[in-house]
């Protein structure tokens, strides 16, 4: 049995809020900085050349990456030879956002109450995701999520019968109808089975893959590479203003379902689809 100070939670979140909201995964750097290179329309190179630059005064001058500095979801995987101590991991959690916003100065954007509407200012509380997984390290990793593309995110309950090529149509038309508004060029989350609530949690978690990996399973990596292409087939491109880049990657996660469902989630993010792992 290992002990963790749940202190250790709030330092390295507080680092992770911070960090995340002013640099880039390498994946994205690469996926960003290859479509900028790649792209067939001028004012779409022109768009995908002024956001790598976004990105790389960002990183130098320590601004955030975006102005919405998102919502903060959080995926944490807790190895059961693990004992906390010093307090409430949740709140230990929600401590580390709250100094990670207000000490790196971000936007606090989470209000209190759905509809009252009371600004937390400290952008708290955080969408926690827990896990008990073997051994005696805990895994955490760091989404803030903008609301701009998050709006656009949708879950269809097909039949079995709608198969393959209805989750393929259903992603399509999720694509379609966020259009420019989810700030293109977007990487795509999907979320294939389980239930309701766990196909969403399944294209949330599948942002924070790596963009540059494709599924080990090989329908699912074929759809990847399909949905990829039909996209950026679609002409929306940077900034809804035309372009073969609508998308940069396709992940899909999947998940065992009952007899008579085929759930599917779609959560859709702008380029600035922010992701961090640390371990303790």
């Amino acid at each position: 049995m290992r002990e963790i100070n749940v202190s250790a939670l709030t330092d390295t979140i507080r680092e992770m809020c911070i960090s995340v909201n002013h640099e880039l995964s390498s994946d994205m750097k690469n996926v960003l900085c290859n479509a900028a290179e790649t792209e067939e329309s001028p004012l779409g190179k022109q768009i995908l050349g002024q956001l790598k630059d976004n990105m790389d005064i960002a990183k130098r001058d320590m601004i955030p990456i975006c102005q919405d500095t998102g919502m903060a979801v959080i995926f944490i995987e807790i190895g059961q030879d693990v004992h906390f101590v010093g307090g409430s991991v949740e709140d230990a959690i929600n401590e580390g956002v709250r100094r990670g916003y207000v000490d790196g100065y971000l936007r606090k954007s989470v209000v209190g109450d759905p509809l009252i509407r009371e600004n937390t200012k400290d952008n708290t509380p955080a969408i926690i995701h827990y896990s008990i997984v073997d051994g005696e390290s805990v895994k955490i990793t760091l989404s803030p999520k903008g609301f701009g593309s998050e709006n656009m995110s949708r879950v269809f309950m097909l039949k079995p019968a709608d198969g393959i090529e209805g989750v393929k149509n259903a992603v399509i038309t999720a694509v379609k109808e966020a259009g420019p508004n989810a700030c293109p060029p977007l990487v795509v989350g999907v979320g294939v089975g389980g239930d309701f609530e766990k196909c969403a949690i399944l294209a949330k978690k599948a942002l924070t893959r790596n963009v540059e990996e494709r599924s080990e399973i090989p329908y699912v990596r074929e759809m990847e590479a399909e949905l990829l292409e039909r996209i950026n087939n679609l002409g929306i491109g940077p900034a809804g203003l035309g372009g073969r880049t609508t998308a940069l990657a396709v992940n899909v996660e999947t998940y065992a379902t009952h007899i008579a469902g085929l759930p599917v989630g779609i959560n859709i993010c702008c380029h600035v689809n922010r992701h961090i792992v640390r371990v303790i």
